[in-house]
């Protein structure tokens, strides 16, 4: 079975976490990832503390097992979901979009284990000297909001200047990845698209079926001129976001016309009007599983890959 200094640190069964997708991580998913032996995240997105707490009840309620919560840090209730995190003194918490510099002294204080989402290696060493258990190095391939650097070039860059564990995220999909990242540096990887197909993933029906039929180039990245890149599906709202982004509509405008549209995506599956957020790996998804299962699958895939590596070296 493989293992890594994240298992030990965490007490999870495998190296591997379910990415924490605003609107589709909810505590049902995350329960049974954590039941799967990996670690199963809320994805707080822009809900605020109330809707936190709900869910992570669901997650307690499900699993006895480690679990955390994702805290997008661009939310309007990021501070309070922040101290919603503390009160309820969720094993581990993970950030994206921002800096969480100004949160971990409460975090840490209340046992909390902190595990930022880094895209740059300044951004690595800062989490390090701010006190960070272990950092997230997720390139552009993921879905949602990106940056600008590939899993393949980020990750060993990472690993270089920090000490600490370092988990791959972005374009990781089966065991193939996992190995593949586990040679450039990474102790672990997040996986979130696979997870859409997930038995216990509770989006849309239009939503599953959109990654299921996905090909190889059906993603897109949008959002640049905002300074918050974000890569979907390609869909009718999409191309009119593109559009939108090279004209001459105001910033405002434009911020506005995306709120709200992952929701309608997700809970209601507006093919038309919602925002369907997968990684590149979106067309390697093929079928619906058991979260458990796909834990299980990627591991094994991945053990005999790694030991026939020497088969490589003369």
């Amino acid at each position: 079975m493989i293992q890594s200094v994240i298992c030990q640190q965490l007490g999870i069964q495998y190296p591997l976490f379910q990415g924490g997708m605003a609107w589709v991580a909810d505590g049902q998913l995350a329960a049974a990832v954590s039941n799967g032996g990996g670690l199963g995240l809320i994805g707080a997105g822009n809900a605020p503390a109330d809707y936190v707490r709900e869910q992570i009840g669901v997650v307690r309620s499900l699993t006895d097992k480690p679990f955390g919560v994702n805290i997008m840090l661009l939310s309007p209730f990021a501070d309070e979901v922040a101290q919603a995190a503390a009160d309820e003194k969720v094993p581990v918490i993970t950030t994206g979009a921002g800096n969480p510099s100004k949160y971990m002294e409460q975090w840490k204080n209340a046992g909390c284990q902190v595990i930022p989402v880094v895209a740059s290696t300044a951004m690595a060493k800062l989490m390090q000297r701010v006190g960070a258990d272990a950092v997230i190095a997720e390139g552009c391939e993921s879905g949602g909001h990106v940056g600008e650097l590939t899993t393949m070039c980020l990750v060993p860059q990472i690993a270089d200047v920090t000490d600490l564990p370092v988990i791959a995220a972005g374009g990781i999909v089966d065991g193939r990845g996992v190995a593949a990242v586990l040679m450039l540096g990474a102790c672990a990887v997040q996986v979130g698209t696979r997870f859409l197909t997930a038995t216990e993933c509770n989006i849309h029906r239009n939503y599953k079926d959109k990654v299921l039929k996905a090909g190889d180039r059906a993603t897109v990245v949008t959002g640049h001129r905002l300074g918050h890149p974000v890569r979907s599906l390609k869909t009718p709202f999409a191309r009119k976001y593109t559009a939108a982004e090279y004209s001459q509509m105001s910033n405002e405008e434009l911020d506005e016309l995306g709120t709200g549209v992952l929701r309608l995506a997700v809970q209601e599956g507006d093919i038309e009007n919602g925002c369907f957020l997968a990684g590149q790996v979106a067309a390697m998804v093929n079928r619906e599983q058991p979260a458990a299962e796909i834990i299980r699958e990627m591991m094994e895939e991945a053990e005999p890959i790694l030991k026939g590596a020497p088969k490589w070296v003369v």
